[in-house]
């Protein structure tokens, strides 16, 4: 399984999203309507005061739809009505916002300033985002006031009414909290299932995957009553609500194939994100022992009677079966020396490594972007799809690894690690402090350590 991050950057979110100054200004006048143009009456109830930096994007986005709507209720009585709604696949944002009963005009002037500004790209807006519309007045007097956009966690976006018609807009940002997560449990049918039940989602599945990457098949290798454990961060609002999910921290399997943990640091010396054992010893690997997400192993190294010619003969490489367009990654970092059509292999990639070392990716579907001879790609990079060209009975990986021109059994290879902390021993100081940081978060959470497993690591000498 692939890691699917960028080794040469940390993924720690930003703990906090200042406001803006155009936003903060905004926030104060944001919905003020010029007091001359409103006939004096009792005024509308207070609303709940709070600082700004102290509000979520959602509540602040909340507050100045209602500040239009009490500062429009001090006029003769009208009607005042709130309308919500989602962007759906396909759909326009214009149209949607017409749906939701603004006009063909009003949409277009309120979305005018978001785009312009840069507050939303026009070319980018996904589906999903959340649109609130709040209007004044009936039939031929109502008007649009306002709208909130809520294209991403945290975010919104605030188009308001001037005096003279046109719409101006502020983006708003909420001060997010990391604050530590922790989801134990033990395997009954799946990894997958057992995870999601104790309150991880998929993208933690998938990061706890690719952290054992180099070490297990997960298809083959995970047993009922092997045991996990995930500490990850979880960013909350204001409000302590999760917002989204960040980084994980720790990663430990407990099973009948293997036992390890792994923690996240981010050496100084040269910023490239890793996890580590307690030992300092990176998880990464020269290369990955499967170069496909969520497939089965279909047929392994070695002799067998082949299914379409029907000569038994070596099968030099290991078969993942999957579904055609399944994402394939580079084992390794290298060259690309082959890509291109070659006999009964159909589309057919062959990287060059380190180490006299060679791969080789056969029956795709498609090549992955740029992959073609003489390129450079780094581990984890899509090089193609899974398909069924070639001599193939249906679509999977055929995925051989060759040592100085023999092919070996990729499932079978000890493979060189990666970084060793202990080679650099300030870097392993300064690692053991992370860990004893992050056993720590683990012990308050729920997770029984040893002090003395805290301050050491449980393979320490």
């Amino acid at each position: 399984m692939a890691p699917n991050r960028d080794p040469d950057q940390t993924r720690f979110p930003a703990a906090g999203i200042a406001l803006g100054a155009f936003a903060a200004c905004c926030i104060a006048g944001l919905f003020a309507w010029q007091a001359a143009s409103a006939p004096s009456a009792a005024p509308a109830a207070p609303l709940p005061a709070a600082p700004v930096a102290e509000r979520s994007a959602d509540a602040l986005a909340d507050l100045a739809l209602r500040e239009v709507a009490a500062d429009e209720l001090t006029r003769p009585p009208r009607a005042f009505d709130t309308k919500r709604g989602v962007l759906r696949r396909g759909g326009a944002l214009s149209d949607l916002l017409i749906s939701l009963g603004a006009t063909r005009s009003e949409a277009h002037r309120a979305l005018e300033p978001v785009f312009a500004v840069g507050h939303l790209d026009a070319r980018r807006v996904r589906p999903g985002l959340s649109a609130t519309l709040t209007f004044d007045g009936a039939g031929d007097t109502r008007r649009l006031l306002g709208i909130s956009l809520r294209a991403e966690a945290g975010q919104s976006v605030l188009t308001r009414r001037m005096g003279d018609g046109a719409f101006t807009a502020a983006k708003l940002s909420a001060r997010l909290t990391p604050r530590p997560q922790r989801v134990a449990g033990e395997v009954s049918t799946s990894l997958y299932e057992a995870a999601l039940a104790e309150g991880a989602n998929d993208q933690h599945v998938v990061d706890f995957a690719s952290i054992f990457a180099y070490d297990i098949d997960f298809q083959r290798e995970i047993h009922p009553g092997d045991r996990f454990e995930l500490v990850y961060e979880s960013l909350v609002d204001e409000r302590g609500r999760p917002v989204q999910f960040g980084q994980v921290l720790f990663a430990r399997l407990d099973g009948r194939t293997l036992t390890r943990d792994f923690y996240f640091y981010v050496p100084s010396d040269d910023g490239v994100s890793d996890y580590f054992d307690p030992d300092g010893a990176s998880a990464t690997r020269f290369l990955m022992k499967t170069p496909i997400n969520g497939a089965r192993l279909s047929s392994g190294f070695g002799t067998r009677r082949h299914p379409i010619s029907g000569y038994t003969r070596l099968h030099k490489g290991t078969d993942f079966a999957a579904p055609t367009g399944t994402p394939v990654y580079a084992a390794g970092h290298g060259t690309v020396e082959r890509a291109s059509r070659w006999g009964t292999y159909g589309h057919y990639v062959r990287l060059r490594h380190a180490n006299n070392y060679k791969t080789a990716y056969a029956h795709l579907s498609r090549y992955g972007p740029g992959i073609r001879a003489g390129a450079q790609v780094r581990q984890g990079d899509v090089i193609g799809y899974v398909g069924s060209t070639g001599a193939s009975t249906g679509p999977h990986l055929h995925y051989e690894v060759m040592i100085r021109g023999m092919h070996v059994n990729a499932m079978a290879l000890d493979l060189p690690t990666g970084r060793k902390l202990a080679e650099t021993p300030e870097e392993l100081a300064a690692f053991l402090g992370r860990k004893a940081e992050i056993d720590a978060m683990r012990r308050a959470l729920g997770a029984d350590i040893d002090v003395a497993d805290m301050l050491t690591g449980p393979d320490a000498g």
